[in-house]
């Protein structure tokens, strides 16, 4: 719609904004009126219409089986979409027209923001199935009648209530229509069923349905005022009832075709398995990131008792080797506390990065600089873990092995995701400017422990590839370069 409307129309943002609106509220109106729409806006030389929206019915047939959007009519064409813009009225003239042998009853309603008229709604009717009609389907039509006034006046959409059309309660779910007193007229069987789950035991028609709203909410103290207000249809809002282990939502619509109101619309729906559901679901995630905090505290206790044994340890290579047990028990903490902080099992990679380079460059404190580029991004839990514990390996060796103690250097980690390359592997790069590789080294078949962590993690757990080569001259120093396949982050 926005290209359409740039293209062709000569309307600014706020009008085009005011359009979105209608729009996003466009449904009921097609569903009360059991027809089709289509919003029509002149173009910039006033010579055509152009089609910048449609909906269909979920209450009836179409009319229309090809998609409208985009079509261009030529003004004088069909003149009720003429006359509903220059007069700034509904327009209901006019013979039934006939499509592919189907009788089609067409209304024109004007679309009026503030002084001007915006556009024209084509309302179409398929007369096909028409019959009798139903209380509920007067009480369909009698309710589309005026919201298209609404509409025609200026006074629909309520440009102060964001709806969120995909959780709001629709026609179908349960509709009630109350009286400038907030007294029911009409209850569909929805409605009806909706507040029987609630409690109620009668008959909703002749209620106050603000006062029987508030009757079935359980309070422990006064009646709640503003949900009575709320439910009586007084200003256009949204809440949501519980009581008997039942929730049912409630969107009201104030009616005003003429200006002053003569009652409203209320559109409600059971959500009580919705939200049980979404409980059970918050439930599940508070227990989930608890796990992780308890992983994490039960980590950082044996690493702790790691770190105790290995001071009271005589021989140097075995305080070693425990500090080595150490960093990498902590690297899986790390990952750990960050996950028990998410809402889902995806964390942000770089954060936890340059906790490990911080943990790492303990081994040798003022002589090697660890430093960090690019970005590693969102990645799940089962690739952060054994990434952390990677990284972590290949940081200890380049500290370790490049550089002699006390030796001035630097150890960069360059992260690419994304950009030219496909977003769905992770290269990471690991480079010191120490001392280098000694002659005829093998890394795929050299026997360090730390080394033969990172080939089994990378190659079979993280399923990339992993090697490791002298800085090309006339730099010095070591490479390690990991090509890592991660899944792709959500826009």
């Amino acid at each position: 719609m926005n290209d359409l409307v740039r293209q062709h129309t000569a309307l600014s943002d706020t009008d085009l904004e005011w359009l979105h609106l209608l729009v996003s509220e466009w449904q009921l109106l097609s569903d009360l009126s059991f027809a089709d729409l289509v919003l029509w806006v002149p173009t910039l030389d006033g010579t055509r219409y152009v089609s910048v929206a449609q909906m269909r019915p979920n209450t009836g047939p179409t009319s229309y089986q090809d998609d409208m959007v985009g079509h261009m009519v030529p003004r004088g064409r069909r003149p009720m979409l003429d006359v509903a813009l220059d007069e700034g009225r509904i327009v209901r003239e006019g013979d039934p027209e006939w499509r592919e042998e189907v009788p089609v009853r067409i209304e024109s309603i004007p679309v009026r923001r503030e002084a001007r008229v915006l556009g024209v709604i084509a309302r179409n009717t398929n007369l096909l199935t028409v019959r009798t009609p139903s209380r509920l389907e007067l009480t369909y039509l009698q309710s589309a009648s005026d919201l298209a006034q609404m509409i025609a006046a200026g006074a629909f959409p309520f440009p102060s209530e964001q709806v969120d059309m995909d959780a709001s309660p629709r026609v179908g779910d349960g509709l009630i229509r109350l009286d400038a007193d907030g007294v029911v007229q009409y209850a569909s069987p929805n409605a009806l069923s909706a507040y029987h789950r609630l409690g109620l035991a009668a008959d909703l028609v002749g209620l106050h349905l603000g006062t029987a709203t508030a009757e079935l909410a359980p309070s422990r103290g006064p009646v709640d005022e503003a949900l009575v207000k709320l439910a009586s249809g007084w200003a256009p809002r949204g809440t949501e009832v519980e009581g008997n282990d039942c929730v049912v939502q409630l969107r009201v619509i104030p009616l005003k075709p003429k200006g002053p109101r003569i009652g409203s619309l209320v559109l409600l729906r059971d959500v009580t398995e919705l939200r049980r559901r979404e409980r059970e679901l918050i439930t599940k995630d508070a227990t989930i990131r608890e796990i992780h905090h308890r992983v994490k505290n039960n980590l950082q206790t044996v690493a702790a008792l790691l770190r105790l044994q290995a001071r009271r340890m005589d021989s140097p290579q075995g305080r070693e080797a425990l500090n080595e047990a150490v960093r990498r028990v902590g690297s899986i903490a790390v990952v750990h506390e960050t996950l028990s902080q998410a809402l889902d099992e995806r964390v942000e990679f770089d954060e936890i990065a340059d906790r490990v380079l911080a943990m790492v460059a303990e081994i040798s404190p003022g002589t090697v600089t660890c430093r960090r580029s690019g970005r590693f991004g969102i990645l799940d839990a089962q690739v952060a873990t054994p990434l952390s514990m990677v990284l972590t390996e290949v940081l200890q060796n380049a500290l370790e092995h490049a550089f002699a103690p006390g030796e001035q250097g630097t150890v960069e980690v360059a992260a690419v995701r994304g950009g030219t390359r496909d977003e769905s592997r992770l290269l990471l790069t690991v480079q010191d400017d120490g001392r280098g590789l000694p002659g005829g080294f093998d890394p795929q078949k050299a026997g360090n422990l730390g080394l033969q962590i990172v080939r089994t993690l990378v190659e079979g757990e993280l399923g990339g590839t992993f090697d490791m080569q002298p800085v090309p001259a006339p730099g010095r120093g070591t490479r390690v370069v990991l090509d890592i396949p991660v899944q792709a982050e959500k826009r």
